[in-house]
């Protein structure tokens, strides 16, 4: 028979090597829930970056849409019919693209850079579409424009702009205007807007 004194020798000898498995086996879980929570705040603090950059992107990109309205409605006051022809030095086409796509155009051509960069290394550019099928007058067989339907008031020249407005008695065609904004960490950012 084996004595008492053996049996609590041999007990307490294996309890302390399964104290420290489950220590260790403690620690490594703990360690890898801190690298865990480590890498959740600074994704989410990359996503917050990500979304000021493309909110400020989006938000200079009014810059390109005011300063085509500008140009539209400077060169829309000149005498004659500059707007019948495409002008692509300016980014203004006289027709629509049928198949017009900012994801897809080319932007490197037919376009007016607005500026190369604005000091918050944001470089926005422009193109004009005349909403008309083809180039030339209102009246060139073959032509179909969008245009405003019913009197239109002097003062606004659509789209919530401002300037100097344009006469019922006239009959202009309805214009594209997308801008295009690269900003810093590879933001790219679409503004659109349609005025007459």
């Amino acid at each position: 028979m084996k004595n008492p004194a053996t049996l609590q020798r041999v007990t307490r000898h294996s309890q302390r090597g399964i104290v420290m498995i489950i220590a260790l086996v403690v620690l490594v879980a703990m360690s890898l829930a801190g690298l865990a929570l480590l890498r959740s705040m600074s994704t989410g603090v990359a996503i917050a970056g990500n979304v000021a950059f493309k909110q400020n992107a989006t938000s200079v990109g009014d810059l390109g849409l005011e300063a085509a309205r500008l140009w539209l409605v400077t060169e829309g006051a000149k005498p004659g019919e500059l707007l019948n022809v495409s002008n692509t030095d300016e980014g203004y086409h006289a027709a629509w693209s049928a198949g017009f796509d900012p994801l897809t155009y080319d932007w490197g051509t037919g376009i007016k850079d607005y500026t190369a960069d604005d000091g918050t290394g944001n470089r926005v550019r422009y193109v004009i579409h005349r909403l008309c099928s083809v180039e030339g007058s209102l009246s060139v067989a073959g032509q179909q424009c969008v245009i405003p339907t019913g009197e239109v008031e002097k003062g606004t020249g659509g789209g919530g702009a401002s300037g100097p407005g344009v006469s019922a008695a006239i009959k202009r065609p309805y214009f594209r205007v997308t801008a295009r904004v690269d900003g810093p960490r590879d933001t790219v950012s679409y503004v659109q807007m349609v005025m007459f």
